[in-house]
């Protein structure tokens, strides 16, 4: 997805932030594709030398008509939202820009989330750390105020989305230092049919000793059907996932209908402490946080003000 020239700026500014995704289902020539990774900044925690001053909260004082959302009493300006709202339908497809209303508040009140809980973890901002990031946009002093101009940021209002930023990027980096870097995975293969009666009938010769292999090759001669090795919740069909972890390495498991099609998938090998792709990890990453969030909203009290 190609981002446009005048959103580089606001990406190194906030984006760098939280990471939080759109997962897009991947699918490619029928196989099961791994779900979207995520994209991150830095992964690091800021040094606790850096934790010196306190985060301001975003908490506007206006009228409900003028915040897009509150998130435990904390406001997200109609304002802010708005010029979200814009640079991400700049960025994106047109495709994609009729979801942008509920995607970018959402990942606003995301964001919030993070940041709340980093403040109350103790996480603070202080001059240097906050000047580390702007120095980072090496973009000149000039390029840095015509922007905030061209899209209606005071300095008060961008160095509280920035502190913002810090703070939720911070609270992601505390989620997934705890993801293990190792986990119980299945290196498996799949026949993928299209058709109920012919998978059946591929299912039947299986169970009359045809070799799992010789199959998956008559329908899959590049790759025999190798869906390589995978944690649970890596396939883009989760349906799968109880299927192949239940079976023993040799072991083939009956039909099963996803939106791809029928499966009949083989586990070959199982490993319960393989160490993590780097993409099957960041996988895991991205289910982290999202756990995390769930896990936070359900605790929270979050007002939808903006239709």
């Amino acid at each position: 997805m190609a981002m446009s020239q005048n959103i580089s700026l606001r990406l190194l500014i906030i984006a760098e932030l939280v990471g939080l995704v759109m997962i897009l289902a991947a699918c490619k020539d029928g196989e099961i594709a791994p779900a979207e990774t995520i994209s991150q900044t830095s992964t690091t925690a800021p040094s606790e030398s850096a934790l010196t001053a306190t985060l301001t909260p975003l908490s506007p004082s206006a009228t409900p008509a003028d915040l897009a959302a509150q998130v435990n009493g904390e406001g997200i300006s109609l304002a802010e939202y708005e010029t979200e709202l814009a640079l991400f339908r700049a960025a994106v497809s047109t495709s994609l820009a009729t979801y942008g209303e509920e995607t970018v508040l959402e990942d606003m009140i995301a964001q919030v989330l993070l940041a709340q809980a980093a403040t109350e973890a103790g996480f603070v901002v202080d001059e240097t750390l906050f000047q580390t990031r702007i120095d980072k946009l090496d973009n000149g002093e000039q390029a840095l105020q015509d922007w905030l101009s061209v899209h209606e940021y005071t300095e008060q209002s961008f160095r509280q989305t920035l502190a913002r930023s810090i703070a939720a990027a911070w609270m992601r980096d505390q989620i997934i230092v705890e993801v293990p870097n190792t986990a119980d995975q299945v290196h498996a293969r799949q026949i993928l049919l299209y058709n109920l009666d012919e998978a059946n009938n591929v299912f039947a010769q299986l169970e009359n000793g045809t070799d799992f292999g010789t199959l998956a090759a008559k329908y899959k001669p590049l790759t025999s059907g190798d869906l390589g090795w995978f944690p649970r919740g890596y396939l883009t069909v989760p349906e799968l996932d109880d299927v192949i972890f239940a079976l023993d390495p040799g072991e083939y498991g009956p039909v099963v209908e996803t939106q791809l099609g029928f499966h009949i998938v083989q586990a070959i090998e199982r490993d319960p402490q393989r160490p993590l792709s780097p993409d099957a990890y960041r996988v895991l990453q991205i289910q982290a946080i999202q756990q995390w969030l769930d896990d936070r909203r359900s605790q929270s009290e979050i007002v939808i003000i903006t239709p």
